[in-house]
């Protein structure tokens, strides 16, 4: 069995946000021919989507044809919106959020469904979050690494953190809005430098803020394999013992004692970082993700562990027991 705890899907349409809101940055689709379609941020093209993307059956077949048995959904990064006014990215986010719903409701046994808060304000973010969990049937939320430039430890946060543990809400983050992104526009640099950059600065801002601390049953997944972070823990705990005075300021527990307490994507590329992952976070925390449909996720889902030399328990622990221990799902919800 696989399932795939990273992927994107888009409605194929909503309406014109710029005129319903009355301001410009928000994504447009432009389906310029069949099967093909241009994501733009107002006139800018941003990326060439395909219907995988938005429709559920071509995404079915080609899962199928790749050994998938399920996808956990969740929207496009660029749709979060924290920039906007937070009355439209809430009302974007129940768009979405029904979208997704929908989606996982009609094939139960397919799709799982995260969905997506507006983070600029934590009482609108809060309140879609049960909607999410109590009326729309999804398991819990994508959220960005940052929020307009604040890291996840800021204290507007926490109450969003907190309402996710209470509700049994999982949580996945996503980098985007990359530091550094205007400096170096070459060569794909933001996905390719910023995007891991982006995801250590959430884990730390997590464990440094002291919100796996306090919350020690928040069920926390980061996407491509942690990011730079698992490869710089090291670096992360000597500032940590010799600037305690910079680094200990909201919490005292060592960043280490965290390795294994959150879940992080297969997403790496590579045996020896997929070998070197496991080392730090352990064989219970590493579940498969691929960041379907996009070109820079893994385009034949699950190989990097079936080609492996791991022992088929390990291999399955990554290719699905992982996946329903983080979502807190059985797997018999989702046999054929």
């Amino acid at each position: 069995m696989k399932i795939d705890i990273h992927t994107h899907i888009l409605p194929k349409e909503w309406p014109d946000l710029k005129e319903k809101y009355g301001y410009g940055g928000w994504i447009h689709l432009d389906h310029h021919q069949t099967g093909c379609t241009r994501m733009m941020k107002d006139d800018h093209f941003f990326r060439e989507v395909e219907a995988n993307l938005w429709d559920p059956g071509v995404r079915m077949d080609e899962c199928s044809s790749q050994n998938v048995d399920v996808q956990v959904l969740s929207t496009v990064p660029v749709m979060f919106s924290y920039w906007a006014k937070a009355d439209d990215a809430l009302d974007i986010s129940k768009l979405l959020n029904d979208h997704i719903a929908a989606v996982a409701a009609e094939f139960p046994k397919r799709f799982i469904g995260l969905g997506t808060i507006p983070l600029q304000d934590s009482d609108m973010a809060i309140s879609e979050l049960e909607r999410c969990i109590k009326e729309l049937g999804l398991v819990g939320v994508q959220i960005g690494s940052n929020v307009n430039g604040m890291n996840l430890d800021d204290d507007s946060l926490y109450t969003v953190f907190e309402a996710a543990a209470e509700l049994g809400a999982v949580i996945f983050v996503h980098p985007w809005e990359m530091m550094g992104e205007n400096d170096m526009k070459k060569y794909w640099l933001p996905w390719l430098v910023g995007m891991p950059a982006e995801t250590s600065r959430a884990i730390c801002s997590m464990i440094f803020g002291g919100i796996f601390e306090r919350l020690p049953n928040l069920r926390v997944a980061f996407a491509h394999g942690g990011g730079s972070f698992p490869a710089t823990i090291g670096r992360v705990q000597h500032g940590f013992d010799v600037r305690p005075d910079l680094c200990a300021v909201d919490s005292t527990i060592n960043p280490k004692d965290y390795l294994g307490k959150f879940w992080v994507d297969s997403l790496v590329h590579d045996p020896d970082a997929l070998d070197f992952l496991m080392k730090k976070v352990g064989e219970d925390k590493i579940a498969l993700g691929t960041d379907y449909p996009f070109p820079l996720g893994e385009l034949q889902p699950g190989k990097l562990i079936e080609d492996s030399y791991y022992s088929d328990e390990i291999k399955n622990k990554f290719l699905f027991q992982n996946a329903l221990n983080w979502l807190g799902l059985n797997q018999e919800n989702f046999i054929l």
